[in-house]
């Protein structure tokens, strides 16, 4: 079975190979091999997204790119890691969409976390997650390797490990399709 992601983020990549496997191998499936390909598209929202709308937004697009952008691909997947401020204070989440060639799409978003109040005031300020991680912290590319999760948790919970639930959560439309049915 072929995945196309929305993205060539490593961590992105893993994270669907996690929770695709895990959402794909119900024992009413038949057993699929899958192949995760990764894709440069465009997500068409700020390069750190503010908010659940936008998050879903930027998933949804990346998702829908995705799938047409690779020939074959049974579904496409985005992921889309944004900020949310909540009782003052300023969460980290992700938001991942799934689509299939016939139009259905699914949903899911990761856990939150709060940030730390520089990162906080970094990200307020302008800046990537990211790039505010590897300030604060001393690191280069983060997102693309454990990601303020993994640091804030000191490896106990690396960005791919947080990201994976939501695609296998995203998946839940698609495992369970006949639940989607509307009875006339």
């Amino acid at each position: 079975m072929l995945l196309a992601v929305g993205s060539q983020n490593p961590v992105k990549l893993e994270a669907t190979r996690i929770g695709a496997a895990q959402a794909l191998s119900h024992p009413d499936l038949t057993d699929n091999v899958l192949d995760v390909v990764g894709t440069l598209v465009e997500s068409g929202v700020r390069s750190q997204p503010i908010g659940d709308d936008e998050c879903i937004t930027g998933a949804a697009q990346r998702a829908i790119a995705a799938l047409e952008a690779v020939p074959g691909a049974e579904f496409g997947i985005g992921l889309e890691g944004g900020v949310v401020t909540l009782r003052g204070g300023l969460f980290a989440c992700a938001w991942c969409v799934v689509v299939d060639g016939w139009g259905k799409t699914g949903m899911a978003s990761t856990g939150r976390f709060q940030l730390p109040p520089r990162v906080a005031e970094l990200v307020h300020q302008g800046m990537e997650l990211g790039e505010a991680d590897d300030l604060v912290f001393g690191r280069n590319d983060s997102k693309l390797h454990e990601g303020a999760c993994g640091i804030l948790t000191h490896g106990k919970m690396i960005r791919s490990q947080f990201y994976s639930p939501a695609v296998l959560l995203a998946f839940i439309r698609f495992i369970n399709d006949p639940l989607w049915a509307v009875d006339n």
